[in-house]
């Protein structure tokens, strides 16, 4: 495993920082209890940590109040709390078909209820949204606009920034799934117009699995959709409506707050912007490679601009799974194939009755010989093709 050559970060980063897993394993070994249900000194240091750990992403997001930085599982977990949150029968929903099924399927559920309308805006052939398609679909009864900043499977950048400002002027709530973005491009809520921002921790902003969260604009109004312990005013008999434990309820993965919030300052010592560069140097040199291979395919990858460290491709003639296959075992290679949970996309770029695309995900760690190994065997591959 040591000479694994792993290209799958869409899918989680690996590895982490080392000074992820040391101050995870420090901090669970001496701050294994539960914040804020008591105050003995352990609690209460244990409690700072989560505190902290809010006001740097707050922060990183250029939010107002840290108390609105709510921790959840994951980016899907909050996504499903904002659409169940802000939604009611009758409503009509935008959204696109460039997202994820942890926005698809939560929006499909209410359509098959009979709850709600959704209109999907397409994506053109470079991979991009058109900002006035949203303004276009503005309904009067029109409660949520949702939809990706980047996207999973061909890692085009939306402008979430103008459908904010078109959301904003005509006073529609604006919910962005960062899953992809958070971590490798800089995301400001306020200027980006953005109402409630879901995320992950697994991915760009390099914590552990199973962590994840929000952040919710001021003024904006979102239903509890979960109650339980808080840790505080335990003889209310309703949830509080207060945030953050208006939308968060029993005890917290502390340990992977932790992990966030070491994760949080290897980012800033970084620079996320020094590394997004990076990143997209190896996916321009990938893309560039594949794309003088015969019979390979690139999608959606006609240049660097407004693109995360996504590629995905095909080669002719060969199932994406079959080559996924050869590139692991053969190469120790480790890339994603199939549909990657967004099945719209490949409805779009073609690929949903081929099954999929083999998908390249360039993280922080990896190098340009990564990179010229991988094309090297795509190469090696097409070349024995039916």
């Amino acid at each position: 495993m040591e000479d694994l050559i792993y290209l799958d970060n869409g899918a989680t980063t690996f590895p982490k920082p080392q000074e992820v897993h040391d101050f995870m394993y420090e901090f669970y070994q001496k701050h294994g209890v539960n914040p804020g249900r008591s105050g003995y000194d352990k609690a209460l240091e244990t409690e700072e940590i989560v505190r902290s750990t809010r006001g740097l992403l707050a922060e990183f997001f250029n939010g107002t109040d840290s108390e609105r930085l709510t921790f959840s599982y994951n980016a899907s977990d909050s996504l499903n709390m904002i659409i169940s949150g802000t939604l009611s029968r009758g409503d009509h929903v935008i959204s696109t078909t460039l997202e994820h099924n942890s926005v698809l399927r939560p929006l499909y559920v209410k359509e098959q209820e009979g709850m709600i309308e959704v209109t999907y805006i397409p994506f053109d052939d470079r991979g991009f949204l058109d900002p006035d398609d949203f303004k276009k679909a503005f309904r009067d009864n029109t409660r949520l606009v949702i939809m990706n900043h980047a996207s999973n499977v061909i890692g085009t950048v939306q402008p979430v920034a103008v459908v904010g400002e078109y959301c904003r002027e005509a006073g529609i709530p604006f919910a962005v799934d960062a899953s992809q973005s958070a971590g490798v491009l800089e995301i400001d809520v306020q200027a980006m117009n953005i109402d409630m921002l879901a995320f992950t921790g697994h991915k760009s902003l390099l914590g552990p699995t199973g962590i994840g969260g929000m952040y919710t604009a001021e003024g904006v109004e979102i239903r509890s959709t979960r109650w339980g312990g808080t840790g505080v005013r335990s003889a209310v008999r309703t949830h509080l409506e207060e945030f953050p434990y208006r939308l968060e309820c029993g005890t917290l993965n502390t340990v992977g707050v932790a992990g966030l919030n070491a994760a949080q300052k290897w980012l800033r010592q970084e620079g996320v912007d020094n590394i997004h560069r990076r990143e997209m140097t190896l996916w321009d040199k990938l893309r560039k490679g594949l794309q003088e291979i015969g019979g390979v395919i690139t999608y959606c990858a006609d240049g660097t601009e407004d693109h995360i460290g996504i590629l995905s491709s095909n080669i002719e003639g060969m199932e994406a799974g079959d080559v996924g296959t050869i590139l692991d075992v053969d190469y120790n290679i480790a890339t994603r194939t199939g549909l990657q949970c967004a099945p719209q996309v490949h409805r779009g770029i073609g690929t949903f009755d081929i099954h999929g695309t083999v998908r390249f995900g360039i993280g922080p760690f990896n190098t340009e010989e990564h990179i010229d190994t991988a094309i090297e065997a795509v190469r090696e591959i097409a070349s024995i093709r039916k």
